[in-house]
């Protein structure tokens, strides 16, 4: 018992931690305050995200929005086959009663007690106010299954960053592998030459790499959006300074005993480079999944978009379905989130040991 709350203490001491020793200091209120801002403005447009999918699309539409999805409460009146909305009345002589709309005429309404739905009452509309309560609009989530293609957009989503991911790590590994621990004429030119890439802006290569994959004949293939990404300069670099850490010793050991060069980088490299093989995953995960541009120009039949470019089409000329829109980009967030939680305390043990030598 006393060992799990020293565990405690040590896993979630940095939390409670400060500097007063009889309360909390200045620096305390500017730390707690600054880490406080720095997670409203990373995690507040998620919550809005994730609560704005539930709304309706009435309830996206009004103005000040607001931060649960909330909706007028309605209910059944005797003699009416759709539910009516209830008021509350504000002013007036029914003021405090809660009344049925049973339909507007220009500033006034046509209202009804529930109670006594034979009775026609009418009322000044700016002496109302809504009864609002909160409404789950599941149907949301339920209708991009129905009416939308979802699961090929999310099926063709996931093989491509699949594919591209365990083609990323290979070939980056592989050269990472030759640059950091093979001595040849060269070597640290090639290098420089990878990472001089990094400048070379993305969009200038977007041309001549569509000319390519258009003369193979890849246009509105899967493939014509994964070969041309998979060396990614970001990754050799990566890798090649986290190998940079293994002993040299270690390898001739095993050549000796007559490995192969192929088992050398598969058994031993590529083990004991799992934090930055965690680190490169992560982020081609990431780069894929989210990627919109280059898929924008190799895909143009429906049938082979991904979940980006299925977003965009959501957007119509004249009118956009925001509420079908918010629920499927919730749903696209899931996947690189869960494989984020998963994978991200190799991130700063993966990044940190890179540039050790």
């Amino acid at each position: 018992m006393a060992m799990a709350q020293a565990q405690g203490r040590s896993t979630f001491g940095w939390l409670v931690g400060r500097r007063g020793r009889n309360g909390f200091d200045l620096t305390d209120w500017f730390a707690y305050g600054f880490l406080g801002l720095g997670v409203f403005l990373m995690l507040g447009p998620v919550i809005w995200l994730l609560l704005s999918s539930f709304k309706t699309e009435a309830a996206l539409q009004e103005f000040p929005p607001t931060l649960m999805p909330m909706a007028t409460q309605t209910v059944m009146v005797e003699g009416f086959d759709v539910p009516l909305p209830l008021f509350r009345i504000t002013e007036g002589e029914h003021e405090g009663r809660v009344l049925a709309q049973i339909r507007r005429v220009g500033l006034n309404a046509q209202m009804v007690d529930p109670a006594d739905p034979e009775t026609r009452i009418t009322v000044n509309i700016a002496h109302r106010e809504p009864v609002r309560v909160v409404a789950v609009a599941t149907e949301n989530y339920t209708t991009v299954f129905t009416r939308f293609n979802f699961l090929l957009y999310f099926w063709n989503s996931t093989f491509i960053t699949v594919v591209a991911t365990i083609l990323t790590v290979l070939f980056n590994s592989m050269a990472a592998f030759a640059l950091a621990k093979y001595d040849f004429r060269g070597r640290t030119s090639v290098f420089i030459l990878i990472i001089a890439t990094l400048m070379i802006p993305p969009t200038i290569t977007l041309v001549p790499m569509f000319l390519v994959v258009s003369q193979m004949g890849l246009v509105n293939s899967h493939w014509g959006v994964i070969w041309p990404a998979i060396a990614t300069p970001t990754g050799v670099f990566l890798l090649r300074q986290y190998m940079l850490t293994i002993p040299d010793d270690l390898l001739d050991a095993a050549r000796m005993d007559h490995a192969s060069e192929w088992r050398v980088y598969w058994k031993i490299v590529l083990p004991l480079s799992a934090p930055a093989l965690a680190v490169l995953t992560i982020f081609s995960v990431m780069w894929r999944w989210n990627e919109f541009l280059w898929p924008l120009i190799v895909l143009n039949r429906s049938e082979v978009f991904t979940l980006q470019l299925a977003l965009n089409s959501f957007q119509g000329e004249l009118q956009t379905a925001w509420s079908n829109l918010l629920a499927m980009t919730v749903l696209t967030l899931l996947p690189i989130t869960i494989v984020f939680a998963f994978l991200q305390r190799y991130i700063t043990q993966g990044i940190a040991q890179s540039g050790v030598k």
